[in-house]
C-alpha cells in the first residue's frame, strides 16, 4: 500500500500520461500494443495504480519518446539532502591525533640532532 504522498504523485503521473497519450492521438489499445502490455494495464497506469511495474512505465515512455525523463527522475546532482548527508560522512582531511604525535616526535628528534651538531655560537660542525 502506498503512502498518501506517493499515491497523489502516482495519480498525477497517471493523469499526465493520459494527457500525453491523448495529445498524441493514441488510443489505449494502440498504446498497449506498442508498449507490449494490455489495455487494462495502461488504464491502471493512467489511474495511478502503484501495482503497475516500472518496466511498463518505461515502455510507455519509450512509445512517447520520453525515456530521458525516466533517467532524470532521481537526478543525484539535484538531491540536496543526499549530498548534504554524503558530505557529513566524508573523511575530514587533516592530521589525526596519532599523526600529529608522530610528526611532533620527529620534529623533536630533529631539533635534538640540530642542537648536537651546533655549538653555542650557532656554528654547525
Amino acid at each position: 500500500m502506498s503512502s498518501p504522498k506517493s499515491g497523489n504523485a502516482l495519480k498525477r503521473l497517471g493523469r499526465d500520461l493520459r494527457s500525453a497519450r491523448l495529445r498524441r492521438g493514441i488510443s489505449v489499445a494502440d498504446l498497449a500494443v506498442r508498449a507490449g502490455t494490455s489495455p487494462s494495464t495502461i488504464a491502471r497506469l493512467e489511474k495511478g495504480d502503484p501495482g503497475v511495474g516500472i518496466g511498463t512505465l518505461s515502455d510507455v515512455l519509450v512509445v512517447f519518446g520520453l525515456t530521458d525523463r525516466l533517467a532524470d527522475l532521481v537526478e543525484v546532482r539535484k538531491d540536496e539532502l543526499g549530498m548534504a548527508l554524503d558530505a557529513q560522512r566524508l573523511p575530514h582531511r587533516g592530521k589525526s591525533s596519532a599523526g600529529t604525535r608522530r610528526a611532533g616526535s620527529r620534529k623533536n628528534q630533529s631539533l635534538e640532532n640540530e642542537s648536537n651538531d651546533t655549538d653555542q655560537n650557532g656554528v654547525a660542525f
